[in-house]
């Protein structure tokens, strides 16, 4: 499947800032299941590349302001090529260091729930293995946090989700996580698109989704990363964009930024993603 992909962030600053640093990360990975075909990241219309693609197949670049600054306008676009790969993340970086992805976080850390729901998922899977005991963990997942906007915020943590009972992708994602790396399964975050339609969690009553969307890959000896969407019951298919990976959401930020200044900050984000047949439709 061939996605148009246009992703705008601005920024507004008041009064303006002395200095902004950005560290972009803003580029679609480059795997056996997802290609580019073309892509751009700009600030304030002056293109920005990548400085390096770090083991794990993640690129990164930066920008920083010349001076005071009152607002940017960061805007990523292009066209990515995928294709269905039942969720397995094949030939994406050196692979190497699984080991790093059981570390915990602040955002990660499991509680004794945390640990239960997770020996109970692994539990009703049997002996039939890891990879199957993910799936069943998936599941638990999702029925045990509904998707629900507005009741968990960027700061929330894993056990705090669950606690709750509801949150959105990002809180499916940090549970999961959580709860693979309890059983001692390598499990990180991962940033992206999503062609959302009116079964997707998030998506509008057009049944389309204007935001980035979060899921999370574990590792799978035998596979490799394989990626469980646990907010909407799926790994991920063609519909689904990869661009970053990390130890939780703070990690596998796909924007974070470093102002000098007191300021007042405020944010307008939005995606488009079509398909290629939809856009030469319209």
């Amino acid at each position: 499947m061939r996605l148009s992909i246009r992703h705008k962030t601005v920024y507004a600053f008041e009064p303006a800032a002395l200095k902004l640093a950005l560290r972009l990360r803003l580029w679609p990975s480059e795997h056996e299941g997802q290609k580019t075909l073309a892509w751009k990241v700009s600030v304030n219309g002056a293109p920005v590349t990548p400085l390096l693609t770090d083991d794990f197949g993640d690129a990164c670049g930066q920008w920083h302001s010349k001076g005071e600054v009152d607002g940017v306008e960061i805007l990523a676009e292009g066209m990515v090529e995928t294709a269905e790969t039942a969720g397995v993340v094949r030939n994406l970086g050196r692979q190497r260091s699984t080991g790093v992805f059981l570390r915990e976080t602040a955002l990660t850390e499991p509680d004794d729930a945390i640990c239960e729901l997770a020996a109970e998922a692994a539990a009703s899977s049997g002996d039939d293995g890891t990879l199957a005991a993910l799936h069943a963990l998936s599941a638990a997942v999702g029925g045990a946090v509904e998707y629900r906007p507005g009741v968990t915020g960027s700061d929330t943590t894993a056990a705090r989700a669950l606690a709750l009972g509801a949150g959105v992708c990002q809180d499916h994602a940090h549970v999961f996580i959580a709860a693979a790396r309890s059983l001692g399964v390598p499990a990180r975050y991962v940033s992206g698109y999503l062609l959302a339609n009116e079964d997707f969690a998030g998506a509008d009553e057009r049944g389309e989704l204007h935001e980035t969307h979060a899921w999370a890959e574990a590792f799978v000896e035998g596979f490799g990363w394989v990626g469980f969407d646990a907010a909407n019951q799926v790994c991920p298919t063609e519909r689904y964009v990869r661009l970053v990976g990390g130890l939780d959401s703070r990690d596998a930020a796909p924007l974070r930024g470093s102002i000098t200044g007191h300021v007042e900050e405020t944010l307008e984000a939005e995606v488009r993603i079509t398909s290629a047949e939809q856009a030469q439709q319209q």
